[in-house]
């Protein structure tokens, strides 16, 4: 991980590298942008979308925006998010978004790709790419409705009436991502929304009744939802200062409610259920000033929705643009500005503050797909293997290690008997021309590499593989 003292320049130099890039903000509406403050900070935060071309960030002050993680053309990849978290050892926040692989996939008789969900975290201060896990899905689209806060990143995956929900710890050094709901033992969510902070607290909506609890990532319970949304409503976004909730309709654009995001809550019942305790005291909520207010009802659904960083504008991913409005305004006032028009703008989330960073600092990545395609060229079965008689009697044997400790996995030739019992095999299988783990989002990204041995109907072949580079990580 870089740090600020390493990765900060100066606004000349920075202001000659972002002319190489293009900014992708269209015109505003009823104001003219004027020039961002030449003070070092960004005090009404970023905003970071996905669109055609890929993830970006967008000045609010000025409306210039740049893409940071770009993306093939034609719908290669299925984007969630993106939304800005915390990262280890940096001062500032920086984005997380998901892609799913949505390339023809292969078959037996046909070339293709094996389907990967990704998740992956872009620096826009430093142009810096990481893939934090990946995960062979070729059941589902990807993951939906990526939300985060400063403690949690939450998401669910899955297909038809399976869907679990999946958690990283944005506060922690890179590990596992943590199940925190799974069918059929346990109830299936989407998640919509979280509350804000460090909070553990995500907002999910039932599968099949469409009711909406909190669920509980530090506990692993389920509470009440403090508000009575219906099952077509949502995603959610809440204030900075966890007192008002701004809801996607499925028509007539949003409304904000009063909302209390605080612990402690009723009494919790188990994740595996969705049935409020018997008994349970009501949610005290902030008593509203009116009825929930209306944000432009003249709007279709709302695909995105974030506040500000002071709760006095709220930025919308609507009908394929960027449109931000005044949180106080009268139902069917314009927006303030937009943005993006011509983009197709899907999702959207706003930052906090930014001190010490400037906009002229923004740099783009080199995007997501080369390492995607580096996976699925280094896990492609070796010619001898990939024939229709030896496919089956191909074996996979795959060991997970840390790359900046030494281990003797590392080593490792073969998967012999003595070898298997000293180092079990982490579950991998072959799928069609390639092999791919067997267990959800069981690659991860930084410095944890893979030794990987096939054999069974080939001599025994030793592989090393890593998300974003094969090579180890220098043990210290």
């Amino acid at each position: 991980m870089r740090t600020l003292a390493r990765r900060r320049l100066s606004s000349a130099i920075a202001g000659l590298v972002l002319g190489g890039v293009a900014a992708c903000g269209s015109g505003t509406a009823g104001a003219t942008p004027t020039p961002s403050p030449v003070t070092v900070g960004l005090s009404r935060g970023l905003i970071t979308y996905a669109a055609d071309g890929g993830v970006g960030v967008l000045d609010p002050t000025t409306g210039k925006a740049v893409l940071v993680a770009p993306l093939p053309a034609g719908g290669a990849f299925r984007v969630a998010g993106p939304v800005w978290g915390p990262a280890p050892g940096l001062s500032y926040p920086v984005i997380y978004f998901t892609i799913h692989d949505d390339r023809p996939a292969e078959s037996r008789n046909s070339p293709g790709v094996v389907p990967y969900d990704w998740l992956f975290r872009v620096d826009p201060f430093t142009g810096h790419i990481d893939p934090i896990a990946a995960s062979a899905d070729s059941q589902s689209e990807g993951p939906l409705g990526l939300v985060a806060n400063s403690h949690y990143l939450a998401m669910s995956v899955g297909c038809c009436t399976s869907y679990e929900v999946d958690a990283l710890d944005l506060t922690q050094p890179l590990s596992a991502i943590k199940i925190l709901s799974r069918p059929p033992g346990q109830a299936a969510f989407f998640t919509e929304g979280a509350a804000p902070g460090s909070s553990g607290l995500i907002a999910v909506r039932a599968f099949g009744t469409g009711l909406w609890y909190w669920l509980n990532a530090d506990a692993g319970v389920l509470n009440p939802f403090p508000l009575n949304l219906a099952p077509d409503q949502g995603p959610i976004a809440i204030s900075p200062d966890g007192t008002m909730a701004a809801v996607s309709l499925p028509t007539r654009g949003a409304v904000i409610e009063p909302i209390n995001s605080s612990l402690p809550l009723p009494p919790a019942s188990p994740v595996q259920g969705t049935s409020t305790p018997a008994g349970s005291p009501a949610v005290k909520t902030p008593k509203p000033p009116a009825k929930p207010r209306a944000v432009n009802s003249a709007l279709p659904h709302v695909d995105g929705l974030a506040w500000s960083p002071d709760a006095s504008q709220l930025a919308f991913a609507v009908s394929g643009e960027l449109q931000i409005y005044g949180s106080q305004a009268r139902d069917g006032t314009p927006p303030v500005h937009r943005y993006l028009g011509t983009s197709h703008v899907q999702n959207v989330d706003w930052s906090g503050a930014i001190s010490g960073e400037t906009f002229a600092a923004i740099k783009a990545s080199h995007g997501p797909q080369a390492m995607v395609d580096a996976l699925l060229s280094v896990t492609r079965l070796p010619a001898a293997a990939d024939t229709p008689a030896n496919r089956p009697l191909t074996k996979i044997y795959l060991w997970q290690w840390d790359s900046s400790k030494a281990s003797p996995i590392a080593s490792i030739t073969d998967a012999t008997a003595a070898v298997l019992q000293q180092y079990p095999p982490l579950a991998a299988g072959v799928v069609f021309h390639h092999w791919a783990p067997s267990v959800s989002w069981e690659l991860l990204g930084g410095c944890y590499r893979y030794r990987a041995v096939i054999k069974g109907s080939v001599a025994p072949k030793a592989i090393t593989i890593g998300l974003a580079s094969d090579t180890p990580c220098t043990p210290g």
